[in-house]
């Protein structure tokens, strides 16, 4: 590589969210939404949504966030929205569905449909979503990128 080239980000693999307890944190979030859990132990556990997935570790020290939170895509926001009232969660003022989790990590749930982060349709079919569809919105947001997605599926 070169002194002016630079690598370019491709996007994430994981996230890592500190808390207070592994099996109160897989607990809490196994609630809301579906995963698949990979591995765990006392101090960590990891969490798969198709290939993607967040790591639980244990520890967390500082307090609630502000600001920095972690938006999590879901196919459904409205059925977390209701889960999260039943689990007598507060929901945080603003325009989003933002919440923090019992360790103080803001979560901001997303609806898959609504935005351009896009799941290429083999992983989608993988995790049994194929049917998932973006809106109009999205679709003009990605297509002004060059990014809409081929109309054969590919």
């Amino acid at each position: 590589m070169t002194k002016d080239r630079k690598a370019r980000a491709v996007g994430f693999n994981h996230v890592a969210l500190e808390v207070g307890d592994i099996q109160e944190a897989l607990d809490f979030y196994g609630r809301f939404l579906d995963f698949e859990l990979k591995s765990q132990s006392e101090t960590m556990a990891f969490i798969y949504f198709g290939d993607q997935f967040v790591n639980f570790s244990k520890g967390r020290r500082q307090a609630p966030d502000d600001a920095r939170h972690l938006g999590l895509v879901v196919d459904d926001k409205e059925a977390v929205r209701e889960r999260l009232k039943e689990m007598e969660v507060e929901i945080l003022p603003g325009p989003f569905l933002d919440f923090l989790d019992p360790w103080g990590n803001r979560i901001e749930i997303v609806g898959y449909r609504n935005i351009q982060f896009t799941k290429a349709p083999n992983v989608l079919r993988g995790m049994g979503l194929a049917h998932l569809e973006k809106s109009e919105k999205a679709l003009e947001e990605l297509a002004k990128k060059g990014m809409a997605p081929d109309p054969a599926g590919g």
